[in-house]
């Protein structure tokens, strides 16, 4: 797997790329910044980007945008967005699209190499991570919403689909069948009204609306 890093800290970049050497994953550009970051993936087009979301200049959303014009850019390019704290509507705008291959972790995920590098293969492969504490706080709103049509337990299986988990891992996470699991995700599609389609687009399409109504 080829990847491109943009992250401004340098000790945190050399950190990333160290890590993934030792899960035998190739770093083929590091770099600072938004702009850098467009360079590096027209020049590469790498299997992954890792992207910080804030960046210089301003050190507000840089590296989304760049992220999301990277997208543009190179279109199914799996990215993952990493982020000092829980900002909500970045994790709604980098999934907005409508496609796979997005992930949204904090940076303290990072010390648990396991965790992270599971995102990595998961987004990397066409998957979606979005943060447990992203999850958690959209949880929390309790306000009115499309979301509230589920069962508390399809509320649950559906918080752990937006972490990127498969029908099997929700299984062993929940100790239920596996067609338990998938008579959930069935019933959280239609209780949606998200029509037939590809599998994938319509769990990503679920997870999206429950980040956009918590």
């Amino acid at each position: 797997m080829h990847v491109v890093i943009a992250e401004d800290s340098v000790l945190l970049r050399a950190g990333l790329q160290r890590l993934l050497a030792d899960e035998h994953i190739e770093t083929v550009a590091a770099v600072e910044d938004g702009d850098e970051l467009l360079v590096a993936i027209s020049e590469h087009r790498p299997d992954l980007a890792i992207v910080d979301v804030r960046m210089p200049p301003t050190f507000t959303d840089e590296g989304l945008r760049a992220a999301l014009r990277a997208r543009e850019q190179l279109p199914g390019l799996p990215v993952l967005v990493l982020s000092q704290y829980v900002e909500e509507r970045y994790a709604v705008e980098l999934l907005s699209g409508g496609a796979g291959g997005v992930g949204y972790l904090l940076k303290e995920r990072v010390a648990d190499v396991a965790e992270f590098v599971d995102a990595v293969h998961r987004v990397a492969g066409g998957g979606t991570c979005i943060d447990q504490e992203v999850i958690a706080q959209l949880m929390a709103r309790g306000r009115r919403n499309p979301i509230d049509v589920l069962t508390p337990r399809e509320r649950e299986v559906l918080g752990l689909m937006a972490q990127g988990l498969s029908n099997v891992a929700i299984a062993k996470s929940l100790t239920v069948s596996d067609g338990a699991v998938e008579k959930h995700v069935g019933n959280i599609f239609s209780k949606l009204g998200l029509e037939p389609s590809s599998v994938e687009h319509r769990r990503v399409r679920a997870v999206l609306t429950f980040l956009e109504q918590g």
